[in-house]
């Protein structure tokens, strides 16, 4: 009997034990319930996948469901998969907990976003789709990138973005509506700046850097040396030799190595040389080009004065226009040579440190104005042909080449000879004496007077003071007039020797051609001028 009642004892302590453990687990229950709130994320776990949904347990008493649209890959779903979903609602019209995994992991995002990141920051992102005014881009939550800050200027289309990843500057942050506002056009300009700074630093006078031609004026290149970087290749710096253009040169789009030779990292500005890879031809020009030797070049300009000449690629010399010819006299360099000419000409002179170089060309041929002085003494008497005439004399021709001058005062003894024209024509023959040689100068003085002897002693002796005869106006001066008294003899009355009523002007009372009485008052056999008068007579 007390065995039975021990057993009955036994047993209501386990019915109360078990009564008691039901009552624990309801309650823990209970407390889990109240603990889930609407807005909050919670663990979940897939107990099941539909066509429209999947199905997750939130340990609540009733499961969720969560759209299958907010599933990047459904297919890649299983059950028992865990996740963070969001607590919309505790029950729907269907009595299911309404869930969302992508408001879960925006909320997730936006702190650890926040938590992380501040204005100014930079942070990786992708591009995922084009919304109005611009593009959303996932940083760990969708933030907005308006397409004025998608890229640098000349990007071109802009949706070519879209599914790629690029660095970011946060530009903005709302907290309170939960907006992000990013600036991919800041990113890349503060790579820019810090490649363009990278550079600078690397940057050394006389380094070799590579670049791109980028674009091409008349006084040089522009060569794009990354990150922004420009340099100018001047049109001087291209070449040693003669540039016209620099399109002679280069291309743009050419990948071309240039040396540094000036930059400013305040200003950005770099000065390019491509001549400067090489040594500079004129370091040699002494030693290559003696003066006396002989060298073949090719006429490359021609100028009034001369044509330059390119001995090699950044060597010219000048070959002046008066050393074309030893007797043939040119106007223009273009009379005998042409751009592209090849000809040998005799280096005269070299100054290597002003890059002058002194050529000839009739240093090749012997100098006939050597022969002159043999061939043509002093007191010869020569004939020739009236090549040109001039105000102050007629050049004969006397050999190809060789001209000798008759200067105005050597063609008469006693005529006034007012030009040369008067008594020679063009292609008239001559004969003259040789008066002087200048071989060095090339010139020769001829007279024709000079054929006859000089009549002025007997002219002294026949004219003498106060002898009086007729004479002819040949001209009336200002100063007096020019009378003739014998065939190609004149004399000057002076004004103050010709009678004049008070008022009464010279060139109104005598002409040309009027014959009078005059007195000879003195005759200079010197300087062969016979001076007359017109009073007493």
């Amino acid at each position: 009997m007390v065995e039975e009642n021990n057993n009955d004892v036994e047993q209501l302590e386990k019915d109360e034990e078990g009564v008691s453990a039901t009552a624990d687990f309801a309650k823990l229950y209970q407390d889990s319930i109240a603990n889930i709130k609407e807005g909050q994320i919670v663990k979940g776990k897939v107990i099941g996948v539909t066509a429209k949904d999947v199905i997750v347990d939130i340990g609540y008493k009733s499961e969720g469901a969560i759209s299958i649209s907010e599933f990047s890959d459904p297919e890649s779903i299983k059950i028992g998969d865990e996740m963070d979903v969001y607590l919309e609602s505790k029950e729907d019209e269907n009595g299911m907990v309404v869930l969302s995994k992508q408001k879960a992991e925006r909320a997730v995002g936006w702190e650890m976003v926040i938590a992380r990141y501040g204005e100014g920051d930079m942070v990786d992102g992708k591009v995922s789709k084009k919304v109005k005014g611009g593009f959303m881009v996932n940083i760990g939550v969708e933030a907005f990138l308006p397409a004025s800050l998608a890229s640098l200027k000349n990007f071109g289309n802009l949706n070519q973005i879209i599914g790629q990843a690029f660095p970011f500057k946060i530009v903005k942050i709302n907290k309170a509506r939960k907006n992000i506002v990013v600036s991919r056009k800041d990113a890349l300009q503060a790579q820019k700046d810090e490649d363009k700074k990278k550079i600078f630093d690397n940057l050394q006078k006389g380094s070799t850097v590579s670049g791109i031609v980028r674009n091409i004026t008349d006084f040089g290149a522009f060569v794009d040396l990354g990150a922004g970087i420009i340099g100018l290749l001047h049109i001087t710096d291209m070449s040693w030799g003669r540039v016209s253009h620099p399109s002679e040169v280069l291309a743009i789009g050419d990948n071309i190595e240039v040396v540094v030779l000036d930059f400013d990292t305040a200003s950005g500005k770099v000065s390019l040389g491509l001549k400067q890879k090489t040594q500079n031809p004129w370091e040699t020009v002494d030693t290559k080009y003696a003066s006396g030797s002989k060298i073949k070049g090719i006429v490359v300009n021609l100028v009034p004065y001369g044509a330059f000449v390119e001995l090699e690629k950044g060597v010219e010399g000048l070959l002046h226009i008066s050393e074309l010819s030893w007797t043939k006299k040119y106007a223009s360099p273009n009379e005998l040579l042409a751009i592209g000419d090849r000809i040998e000409v005799q280096v005269l002179d070299v100054d290597k440190n002003n890059k002058k170089i002194s050529l000839g060309l009739k240093q090749l041929e012997s100098n006939p104005w050597l022969e002159v002085e043999t061939k043509y003494p002093v007191g010869t008497r020569v004939k020739g042909k009236i090549r040109n005439l001039t105000d102050y004399g007629a050049f004969v021709e006397l050999e190809d080449g060789i001209d000798g001058l008759i200067h105005v005062s050597d063609i008469s003894w006693t005529k006034r000879i007012g030009h040369p024209k008067d008594v020679f024509k063009k292609s008239e023959k001559v004969e003259a004496v040789v008066l002087a040689v200048d071989a060095a100068n090339r010139r020769i003085s001829l007279g024709v007077k000079q054929l006859s002897p000089d009549p002025w002693d007997d002219i002294a002796a026949k004219y003498i003071q106060d002898t009086v005869m007729s004479g002819k106006v040949t001209k009336v001066a200002n100063f007096g007039l020019f009378v003739e008294i014998d065939r190609d003899l004149e004399g000057l009355a002076h004004i103050s020797e010709i009678p004049l009523s008070e008022g009464e002007k010279l060139e109104e009372k005598f002409k040309v051609g009027d014959e009078f009485k005059v007195k000879v008052l003195k005759v200079d056999s010197i300087q062969h001028k016979i001076a007359l008068s017109l009073k007493g007579v």
